[in-house]
Formats: C-alpha cells, sequence, structure tokens
C-alpha cells in the first residue's frame, strides 16, 4: 500500500467524541431556524409521504435474483421504504408536533425486522463470489446498504431520541441490538473485502460503507461505546480510507467515472468529516478553509493535494445542462450536485466547487432539492442545514481549465464551442467497459459522439457474461472492430450482421474487440495540452489482444476555435471498421470528395481516406442500414432503441452507429465541425 495518509493524519491524534454536529428534535433554536420555505417544503414531503402505502417485501421478491438475474423487482420494494421514512423523519424534525411519529415507527420497525439489509446480488461472504440463495442470520454480510439501511436507522433513532425516549425506552434498545448485529461485531471481528487488503484493488464500496459504519457507530449515546471503543472504529476506517486512495493518483480522477465520484469521493468527504468532528480536540470547528482550520490536527488532511483534486475532480468532468463526461458504467447525466460537494468546497478551501454546486442546487426543482429518492438520512440532514448557505451562496466565474489525469489516461479539453474527452488507460477500471482509445464530444452542450453508459443492472452485469453486454463492448463506443476474414466479401458479410447479437459477436472468432484485463491497454500515450490545442496520441493495438494487429495510432485532438480531429493509423493483417456512435440522427452526404456525416442540426463528420465515392451516392434516407456498393467505401448507419429504464434517463430516443471501413492503406481522417 503507498502511503498511510488518513491513518498518518489519525496517529497524530487523542480521544474520539461522538459525532453530534448536527442538532437532534429537541434543539429548536436550530431547527426552528432554518428558513420558513425550507420547513414547509419539508412538512409537505412528509405529508406526501403518509399517503403512501408501506410496500410488502416477499422472500420470493429476494430469491428472483437468484432465479433471473432480475434485481428490480426487489429494489422496488426495498428501496421506497426507505425514502419514505426519511421525509417522514425530516418532516417531523421540522414541525415537531408529533403528526408523524406513528408513521415513522411502522417505517422503522418494518426496516428492523427485515430478514436481512443485504441486496440479493451481494449476499456472498468472498468477493465476486457465487451468491448466497437465501440470507443467513448467522452470519450477517456488510454490504453497501445492510450499512445504508443502517446509517438510516442509527440516525433516525439520534435525531429522534428524545421523542422515542418518551414513546418507549425499548425502541432505542431495538436499534442498538441491531446495530450491534449486523454492523458493530461484524464490522470489528470480521475481514470484509471492501476493508482493504495489501494490493487488492479496492472501489466505491470501501469509503461509502466505510462512512455509513461510522455514523452508525459514532451516533450512538456517548456511553454507548467508550472512548477506547469509539478510536478503534475510527482507526479501522482510516486504515480502509487509505486503501482506498491507494488506487488513486494524486491527480484525484475517480475511474468509476462521475456517477460514482458520489459514492467515492463524495463517501470519502464523509468518513473525513465525521472523523474530523469526532477527534476535535477542543470547541467547535467552523467551516473555515483547510489552511485555518488548526483546532484540530487531523483537519490538515484537507490540505493535501490529492484529497483536493480527488473532490474538485467533478468541475472538471462537467460539460452543460447537466451532462458529464461518462465512461465506464457512468450515465451521461449522473445526477446533481448536492450539499456534500459544497461542504466539500469549504473544507479544502475551493470556492469554485462550492460554487458549481451551490448554483447546481439552485436550479433543482424542490423536490431534487430536497433530495427525494436519497435514501442515506445523513445526507437529508446535510442538505437541510445548508440550504440557506447553497441559496445565497455567490457565483464563481471560474471555468475548468483543460485536464489531463495520467493515473487512468484521461484527457477533458474544452473551448467555446466543443468539449472533447479521450481515455487511454487499460482495461481493467472498477466498472469497466472496454473502451480504451474511445473519445466522446459534446458541441454547444449537446452530446455528439457519445457514450453509452450502462444500462440496468442484472445478474449478468458483474458476472463472467459481462462483455456479452452490448455496452460493455467496444463495438459499441468510438472505436475499431477487427474482423478475421479471408476477402472482401467475407469483411462485408461480417460487418453486416456485426451488431445485430451483441453476445453472439463477443464469442465468435471471426470479429475481434477489445478485452477486459490489465493487460488490454494503451502504449506510447502522450498528451499535450496547449493554448491553441489539446491532444492525446495513443497506441491501442494491445487493448485487442491479437499479434495480427500490430499498431493502431490513434490521435484525438481538439484545435481550438475549429473543432476536433481523429487522427487513425493502422498497420496489421486484419481489415478493420470504425463505430462512432451518435444521439442525433446521421445523414449522409457528399462534399468536397470526402465522406460527410450531417449528425442532426448539431453538426458534421468528415471522414478523408481511400474511400471510393460509389460507396455514398444515392439518396441520404436509403444509406441507413444500407452499403455502399464498393467494399473501399463499405460504410453502414444503424438505428439502436432504447428500452433499458437506466440507459432512457441519458437517451430519450433511439441512438445510432455509424460504421467506416478503414481504407486499405490503413490511414483515416475525421474532422468534427
Amino acid at each position: 500500500m503507498s502511503r498511510t495518509l488518513i491513518k498518518d493524519y489519525f496517529d497524530k491524534t487523542k480521544g474520539a467524541g461522538i459525532y453530534d454536529k448536527y442538532p437532534d428534535i429537541s434543539d429548536r433554536s436550530h431547527w426552528d431556524n432554518l428558513s420558513k420555505e425550507l420547513r414547509s417544503a419539508l412538512i409537505r414531503s412528509g405529508e406526501e409521504a403518509k399517503k403512501e402505502p408501506w410496500t410488502q417485501l416477499l422472500i420470493s421478491d429476494f430469491r428472483e435474483f437468484s432465479k433471473s438475474g432480475n434485481r428490480v423487482r426487489f429494489e422496488d420494494k426495498y428501496f421506497p421504504r426507505r425514502r419514505k421514512l426519511n421525509r417522514l423523519v425530516m418532516a417531523e424534525c421540522a414541525e415537531n408536533k408529533g403528526r408523524f411519529i406513528d408513521d415513522i415507527l411502522d417505517g422503522l420497525y418494518l426496516i428492523l425486522e427485515e430478514t436481512t439489509w443485504c441486496l440479493p446480488p451481494h449476499t456472498s461472504y468472498i468477493r465476486d463470489a457465487r451468491q448466497e440463495t437465501m440470507p443467513d442470520v448467522t452470519r450477517p454480510i456488510i454490504d453497501l446498504f445492510d450499512a445504508e439501511s443502517a446509517a438510516l436507522v442509527a440516525y433516525a433513532e439520534y435525531l429522534l431520541r428524545p421523542v422515542l425516549e418518551r414513546e418507549s425506552p425499548y425502541i432505542s434498545v431495538f436499534v442498538n441490538e441491531r446495530l450491534k448485529e449486523r454492523i458493530f461485531t461484524p464490522y470489528l471481528q470480521q475481514h470484509f473485502w471492501w476493508m482493504g487488503n495489501g494490493d487488492e484493488p479496492m472501489c466505491n464500496w470501501t469509503p461509502w460503507i466505510t462512512q455509513n459504519v461510522l455514523i452508525c457507530a459514532l451516533t450512538r449515546e456517548k456511553s454507548f461505546f467508550n472512548e477506547k471503543e469509539r478510536r478503534r472504529f475510527l482507526e479501522k476506517a482510516a486504515v480502509s480510507c487509505d486503501y482506498f486512495l491507494k488506487d488513486y493518483g494524486e491527480d484525484g480522477c475517480c475511474s468509476e467515472g462521475a456517477q460514482y465520484y458520489t459514492h467515492a469521493g463524495l463517501c470519502l468527504f464523509g468518513c473525513l468529516e465525521i472523523m474530523n468532528w469526532s477527534l476535535r480536540s477542543a470547541g467547535i470547528l467552523t467551516e473555515t478553509k483547510c489552511a485555518s482550520a488548526d483546532n484540530n490536527v487531523f483537519s490538515g488532511v484537507f490540505c493535501e493535494k490529492k484529497i483536493q483534486n480527488l473532490a474538485s475532480y467533478i468541475v472538471k468532468m462537467y460539460v452543460s445542462d447537466n451532462y458529464y463526461i461518462n465512461f465506464a458504467d457512468c450515465s451521461a447525466l449522473p445526477g446533481r450536485r448536492s450539499a456534500r460537494e459544497f461542504l466539500f468546497g469549504r473544507l479544502i478551501g475551493d470556492e469554485v466547487l462550492s460554487s458549481f454546486a451551490a448554483a447546481d442546487f439552485r436550479d433543482e426543482p424542490e423536490s431534487e432539492q430536497l433530495i427525494e429518492d436519497e435514501i442515506n438520512l445523513f445526507y437529508h440532514v446535510l442538505q437541510a442545514f445548508s440550504y440557506d448557505a447553497m441559496m445565497k451562496y455567490p457565483v464563481c466565474d471560474s471555468l475548468p481549465e483543460d485536464s489531463w489525469f495520467e493515473s487512468v489516461g484521461l484527457m477533458v479539453a474544452r473551448d467555446d464551442t466543443f468539449v472533447l474527452a479521450a481515455k487511454a488507460g487499460n482495461n481493467a477500471d472498477s466498472h469497466n467497459h472496454n473502451d480504451v482509445g474511445s473519445f466522446t464530444i459534446y458541441k454547444a452542450g449537446k452530446p455528439f459522439i457519445i457514450d453509452l453508459g450502462v444500462g440496468t443492472y442484472t445478474g449478468k452485469t458483474f458476472s463472467d457474461k459481462r462483455y456479452e453486454i452490448w455496452t460493455m463492448q467496444s463495438q459499441f463506443h468510438n472505436l475499431p472492430t477487427f474482423l478475421n476474414a479471408k476477402t472482401e466479401v467475407e469483411s462485408a458479410g461480417i460487418i453486416e450482421r456485426l451488431g445485430k447479437d451483441p453476445a453472439e459477436d463477443f464469442n465468435d472468432e471471426k470479429i475481434i474487440l477489445q478485452r477486459d484485463g490489465a493487460e488490454f491497454k494503451a502504449s506510447q500515450v502522450e498528451c499535450s495540452l496547449r493554448s491553441d490545442s489539446a491532444g492525446l496520441v495513443m497506441d491501442i493495438a494491445a487493448a485487442y489482444g491479437d499479434d495480427r494487429i500490430k499498431k493502431y495510432q490513434r490521435k484525438v485532438e481538439l484545435i481550438k476555435g475549429e473543432g476536433v480531429r481523429v487522427t487513425d493509423e493502422y498497420l496489421g493483417e486484419l481489415p478493420a471498421c470504425i463505430s462512432l456512435m451518435t444521439y442525433e440522427k446521421p445523414v449522409v452526404s457528399e462534399e468536397s470528395g470526402a465522406l460527410v456525416v450531417n449528425v442532426g442540426d448539431l453538426g458534421s463528420i468528415s471522414v478523408q481516406g481511400d474511400i471510393k465515392r460509389e460507396g455514398i451516392e444515392g439518396d441520404a434516407e436509403n444509406c441507413v442500414e444500407s452499403y455502399g456498393k464498393e467494399t473501399n467505401g463499405i460504410y453502414r448507419i444503424e438505428s439502436y432503441p432504447i428500452t433499458d429504464e437506466r440507459l432512457s434517463l441519458a437517451w430519450k430516443h433511439e441512438v445510432y452507429r455509424i460504421l467506416i471501413k478503414m481504407p486499405e492503406d490503413g490511414k483515416l481522417e475525421m474532422d468534427f465541425c
């Protein structure tokens, strides 16, 4: 493991208190001081939640995943309970009249009485092992949502403790017993893979679960754990945070993408925020820049460059109108910013991050400002007590500069019109798609050349058949596909069936796609960021794992004030065709001796190469789902309907793929303008 950054800061501290930064319901000076507008909105949300029925969870719902791989049936009953309970708790804290208590107790006990808090896909004791078909109550597993549920009931009990004690002392006893059984005992006595161990790669699970364990442990009454026991939780958390950080470069890039920043970088913030408060040496820490937060030696962690870069990563990935640069399992619309980014920015002294988060928050509709879909109650409280500050926070005019994230091989460049991202790296990232060498382009804030993201998670998504799924394959990224064909006729036949059955393509020896694993990577990578241009050059041949592909050099460049140019040079024994994914419908035309594809009203792609003109003659509409006549000029434009619910959040209509056959001389130049 690399530097023990968090543990180093922890070792300089003494003592450990509880996490009581935000007030419980009895502290009316704080709750009643929330803006009238916010308290009214919270109460309205609680009143609406009261009308919703509590969902019924059956063991057959749990078992559905082991039978069909469908996890949605269970989740559609599991998550609404938690969302409803959060809204009721926040309403009661805002109003304090007891109107919501009966409903809160119903929800609290429904969750406490669930056989397990784990999701069916997570019921394995060894990482990536086969899941158990039924929960084993004798061996609790701490997965993402066991910890999320535990944090919810723990924080609900903390916020409402004065009220619950008047109802009955046994409510808090029940909560504490469940936490002891499902969190405290297994956390302290067992090793789960996400805690970290040597060089084993970690992911968002590590800070996400660790944060929620800390919420559970450090919101118990001060007498529940002694100081030594609290420090034991904190020390284990510090070690896990370091195991998580070892997989990050100094540039702070999240290899899982912008969507997982919410569960990775922001949950690390949660860990550090809770640890920082618990370890305070005297008084109350104020929300100051890291350099002046000197009343606790642990606060120095917020001055570390890696922590600051990790926090500001999300700003550098932003495009416009809620679009973000995406890769891997990340969506192009990964969600809005919240109080967590705002507070992280405040702690590290990053005005751009705090201003960005506050501005995004102000643009949200009320339901999103209240984060009604969020199941973590702690986040609801952070949001409420940051609400007024975010509403008034000044706008910062600073914009992200071009970025090169060497740790994952990602370049992001921008001018007044275009935002370009290109990825080198390897195919072993967490939530990986086989996408070494792919690129995405936004023009005027709109998606031009796209990365699909991922569909709804199923049993197949994280199985050995993951790369049979179309969105994971290199042929559905903006990359070449190689054809194991001896003749041009055979090559044309392969192209004709390419993409019809992605699972079959993955197992077809005639179709050479990128492969997954750290050895399948870009080489000879060079990034150049200048005032007039930004470019990334790489050889992606090794990503395909086939010796017949000798070299495939790709240069992706933003020529500022002009457009994007992609230049491919290929040396090898196999014919190739290039995929380009678009959101708007491409229409082919012939202009100035080049193959020109107009992508809706957004822009055009001009393809230069040894492409015979016969390949694109005729009515443009008839080019869709058709081939040019000459084999050197083969192209194909296909449409793909978006039927998956998760994909449809980003893509409201069908998407398109342009296939262009690599010329025989192995040289192709594409201009996007």
